[in-house]
């Protein structure tokens, strides 16, 4: 059964104000919640870089949003929260995709509760239902930093892919202004 797409609305326009979420630039909308003290070090364009050793945020999809082809240094941990199931795409090194459907498992068997997008590996991510919202959580270590956060040049993309070219297309970033 499906919310009324004026209940999804009221539903997104109470998380983003009870959670205090901000607008996201891979689409969508977030709030970092943990950044640990704890310190790491890793080296990173030939010097050593100090980091958190992990953070979280709350990562909310609605309206017309999705998360664009993006990647980051670290390995991410994807939370299902509430909503429609979302999926996560992950280009594979060899070329290959894989399609994690993050949702309510006990509601649905291909869905998880939990999945991991390794390091370096370009991914997306889109709702299930265009109506629907999905509120998920992400956990990264050592810890997200903006500075290794990579937005996907689409064309450069699609040629490494070739294969995978309508949905790399679909979940393309937005023009650079």
């Amino acid at each position: 059964m499906h919310a009324q797409p004026d209940s999804q609305h009221q539903d997104k326009d109470q998380l983003i104000q009870r959670f205090g979420l901000q607008p996201h630039p891979e689409g969508g909308y977030y709030r970092e919640t943990h950044r640990d003290t704890v310190r790491v070090s890793r080296e990173g364009a030939g010097t050593l870089a100090t980091h958190a050793a992990s953070t979280a945020i709350y990562y909310l999809l609605c309206d017309s949003a999705y998360s664009a082809w993006h990647r980051i240094r670290s390995d991410e941990v994807w939370h299902f929260y509430a909503g429609c199931p979302l999926n996560v795409h992950v280009l594979e090194q060899d070329g290959g995709l894989t399609t994690h459907r993050l949702g309510n498992a006990l509601a649905g068997c291909d869905a998880v509760f939990q999945a991991v997008v390794r390091a370096g590996c370009w991914f997306a991510a889109e709702r299930s239902d265009p109506d629907g919202f999905s509120l998920v959580g992400c956990t990264v270590a050592p810890g997200f930093a903006f500075s290794e956060f990579e937005l996907a040049d689409a064309d450069i993309l699609l040629a490494s892919h070739p294969r995978h070219a309508a949905l790399i297309a679909r979940l393309a970033p937005a023009p650079q202004r």
